[in-house]
């Protein structure tokens, strides 16, 4: 079950979450089950896998801003982080980091 406590436990840092939502918990935590639900990191994965780095920036700088809004830390950091690497185009591999984004997605995703 969704909570605050729950996203505590998660890693996220719920006061700013809750700050940015007007410290009104009902729209945050409405806010964060809308994001949870819709963070499918299929086509992110799929494009990095393709090497079609455009598209993997475009998902992955989308995810990053929705995320970090909502300071859904575990998940938002390292989505920053891809975001930046692509955005700068640096060749990497970047297995390893998608691989962390898929398991913070769906232990968000399990919250719910």
């Amino acid at each position: 079950m969704l909570t605050l406590e729950t996203l505590k436990e998660y890693g996220a840092d719920v006061n700013t979450g809750l700050s940015r939502c007007a410290n009104n918990e009902a729209l945050y935590l409405r806010l964060v089950r809308i994001a949870a639900m819709d963070l499918s990191t299929d086509a992110l994965g799929k494009a990095l896998r393709e090497g079609d780095f455009k598209t993997a920036f475009e998902v992955a700088h989308k995810l990053k801003g929705g995320l970090s809004n909502l300071a859904l830390t575990p998940v938002a950091e390292p989505i920053g982080k891809l975001t930046d690497l692509l955005r700068a185009q640096t060749p990497v591999d970047y297995s390893e980091l998608y691989a962390r984004i898929s398991e913070q997605a769906k232990a968000l995703t399990a919250l719910l």
